[in-house]
């Protein structure tokens, strides 16, 4: 896979040196008078399509998972930097890939100059977390917006830093971009720390733009809009498929974030901006806060967000469940982990499954020789993508700063694996002779609940738990969180009953469940909500 990403460089380098250099402003110019936006302020599509949830898929060898978008709506005034998207997501006709069906809902998501926010029916929801745990809200939508053809154009003009290039293209495209040595102009220009390169072909058609945001998971991870299809919309040349990527399909197989089919282009709509809510101005991205919560002698919840992780403490060592989100997290759970435990070295870090949400925070602890315990799908995966030693320019970590040559020196990597099916293994035990901490891969078992889809109820192939049996302590992520204090009691779910039947199977006595998302609660409630009890199924 390297030798051919390396030969892909040396044939872009070899291209690019025969590239003649352009006037990018002459460019970009004809570009926006040939797709009519010469005096286009402003601009409503309309389509539908599919949407992705990125970092969420079943199994390593799958795209992201799909939802379908209906009335989608999405108006734009490029001068005021403001934006309002607004579609219909539900599950449709896509597979559940391991987790319940998505509920109808309807999405607004508006940006109003550096400021973001979702609306609830009339209420405004300020954006208090980083998407994908790497970048604002604020600048991804600002982003976005320069990522759309006419959007590209009118920020490019407006940089003083944009150049430009041409190029042939040498092979054919398989997503009806230029191809068959048809020459396209590439410009270039900076939005602040972020670059952003846009493809125009030789009719002057935005076929490509693309940036990169950074992403604990991915580091500096591409964000990719494809333009085809192209129809006159009134005089506005507009691309009748959007097609967007996220990731990388060199290392993986997801990368595709959604796709819509234009229907309707109007130009210089009215456009009704409410003021920005007082409740969005004055949010912000809390700190890491990080509570511990004591159940049972050596071992803690730390908890203070909205993910947990869980510290085990050894006779020399300790050991900490899941480092979910990013850096700043597993920086905060470290110092809580040394100030509850001094002294002890945190040997071993579980991580449940590769979610992005759920593995984030992984480079921290290995940057500082931590062992990683995963899945054994997940180890190549993670040295490919999120423990390669790369430079992060837009959001350098330790791992980036302090070790580049960890990765490389150390041989082999500090990863420690879990397959195969467990209960006829046996788990992977982390131990020090006295206490014991079982890591056992969660299996999946739909069929026997009469479910007709494939990985319902396992939410993730490469799912692990963890269990201490001298505590009866139980530690899952995503299969059952108990409902907080005074809501109504929740509906069981397969992934609910999924876990309960690893349980029978792995004869596992528990006394409480630690979610890696939300309280602590009893076996007794669990069971009380699953609807069966441990001794009727023996």
């Amino acid at each position: 896979m390297r030798r051919r990403l390396t030969i892909l460089i040396a044939l872009v380098f070899l291209i690019a040196g025969t590239a003649s250099a352009q006037d990018a402003r002459s460019v970009l110019q004809a570009s926006l008078k040939a797709m009519g936006g010469t005096n286009l302020k402003s601009i409503q599509i309309s389509g539908s399509g599919w949407l992705s949830q990125i970092g969420q898929t079943y199994g390593l060898a799958e795209d992201w998972p799909k939802y379908e978008v209906a009335d989608y709506t999405r108006v734009i005034d490029y001068d005021a930097k403001w934006s309002r998207e607004d579609y219909t997501r539900r599950q449709g006709k896509y597979p559940l890939a391991g987790r319940n069906a998505m509920p109808e809902q309807h999405v607004t998501a508006i940006l109003s100059g550096n400021y973001a926010w979702d609306m609830q029916g009339e209420t405004p929801v300020p954006l208090t977390r980083m998407y994908l745990d790497g970048v604002s809200f604020s600048d991804l939508r600002q982003l976005e917006m320069v990522l759309t053809p006419h959007g590209f154009l009118k920020a490019a003009l407006a940089a003083s830093d944009a150049t430009a290039i041409t190029l042939p293209i040498v092979g054919a495209s398989d997503f009806g971009l230029s191809q068959f040595g048809r020459k396209v102009t590439i410009v270039s220009f900076m939005m602040g720390k972020y670059k952003v390169n846009g493809t125009i072909n030789d009719q002057n058609l935005v076929e490509l733009v693309d940036t990169w945001f950074p992403n604990p998971v991915y580091g500096d991870m591409d964000y990719e809009m494809r333009y085809t299809q192209y129809k006159d919309f009134g005089g506005i040349k507009f691309p009748g498929l959007i097609h967007v990527h996220q990731g990388d399909p060199r290392l993986n197989p997801a990368h595709n974030y959604y796709e819509v089919y234009v229907s309707d282009v109007t130009g210089n709509v009215p456009v009704t901006k409410t003021p920005v809510p007082e409740a969005v101005r004055t949010a912000t991205v809390p700190p890491a806060r990080v509570e511990s919560q004591k159940l049972a002698d050596g071992v803690w919840l730390l908890g203070g967000g909205q993910y947990n992780s869980t510290l085990v403490e050894f006779k020399d060592f300790v050991a900490v469940v899941e480092a979910p989100q990013n850096e700043t997290r597993s920086l905060a759970v470290i110092d809580e982990a040394n100030r509850l435990v001094p002294n002890k070295p945190i040997k071993y870090v579980i991580n449940t499954h590769h979610h992005f949400d759920h593995a984030g925070g992984l480079r921290t602890y290995l940057s500082q020789g931590t062992t990683v315990v995963t899945h054994e799908s997940n180890k190549q995966y993670y040295l490919d993508i999120m423990f390669y030693p790369a430079p992060r320019e837009l959001q350098p970590d330790r791992m980036a700063m302090y070790s580049p040559m960890y990765m490389i020196s150390r041989r082999p990597a500090p990863i420690e694996t879990v397959g195969g099916d467990t209960r006829a293994t046996g788990p992977y035990v982390v131990t020090d002779g006295a206490r014991i901490m079982e890591v056992f891969h969660v299996q999946d078992m739909a069929y026997e609940l009469g479910d007709t889809s494939y990985a319902q109820g396992n939410h993730s192939a490469d799912m692990l738990m963890v269990y201490l049996p001298k505590e009866k302590i139980l530690v899952n992520a995503d299969l059952y969180s108990p409902p907080a204090p005074g809501a109504a009691p929740a509906t069981p779910t397969t992934s609910m009953r999924n876990l309960y039947q690893n349980m029978v199977k792995l004869k596992l006595d528990v006394a409480q469940h630690v979610p890696i998302e939300g309280r602590v609660g009893t076996n007794d409630e669990f069971l009380k909500l699953v609807g069966k009890t441990l001794t009727s199924e023996k």
